[in-house]
């Protein structure tokens, strides 16, 4: 008796550590977008990143967060199940900003093994004529 009940606590102990391991798993398509060079008449840039959770659990974007406010993410609010694609929305505004080189990070945080994942845009913004 003592066996059977020891080999059932055994059994439910491995079944919770089964399950407690599958998690989602973020991995997108790109991690870089260039805009290239744009003229700062112009100075609104959109792009579009797109991810799958290659994960066994949903995958939930918790937060993404740019380095500066002229850099502003859109993600998806609900739960991206397994195998299924998602897109962040990125867009740039340069109004404002120096002309020249650019190169901004956007933080991704999830509930992934990978719990934070940076995505990058850059390009060159050159001055009105």
């Amino acid at each position: 008796m003592k066996k059977l009940v020891l080999l059932t606590m055994m059994l439910f102990a491995f079944v919770g550590f089964a399950v407690a391991q599958q998690k989602a798993e973020i991995k997108f398509d790109k991690v870089t977008h260039n805009f290239g060079r744009f003229s700062e008449k112009n100075p609104v840039q959109e792009c579009t990143f797109t991810f799958t959770n290659v994960g066994q659990a949903p995958l939930v974007i918790n937060q993404a967060m740019a380095t500066c406010g002229c850099t502003v993410p859109s993600y998806p609010k609900t739960p991206i199940k397994p195998g299924e694609k998602g897109e962040i929305k990125v867009t740039y505004n340069g109004k404002d900003k120096f002309p020249g080189h650019f190169k901004k990070t956007i933080t991704i945080y999830t509930n992934g093994t990978t719990e934070i994942t940076r995505i990058y845009v850059e390009g060159i913004m050159e001055e009105a004529k």
